[in-house]
């Protein structure tokens, strides 16, 4: 479900912190190694988009 606009960011970032906590667990299926690997190049955009606005 998608976040609502108002709570996007809170939202997010809960999911994001548990994301971080479990970066390198090894008992992933290969679905969700591959949306690891699609989160971190997503979060690596984000850095670089940041640090061209800051």
């Amino acid at each position: 479900m998608a976040n609502m606009g108002y709570c996007r960011f809170q939202n997010t970032l809960t999911d994001l912190r548990d994301c971080k906590d479990n970066l390198f667990a090894e008992d992933l299926s290969v679905e969700e190694v591959k949306a690891r690997e699609r989160l971190v190049a997503i979060c690596a955009e984000i850095m670089e988009e940041w640090g061209e606005t800051s």
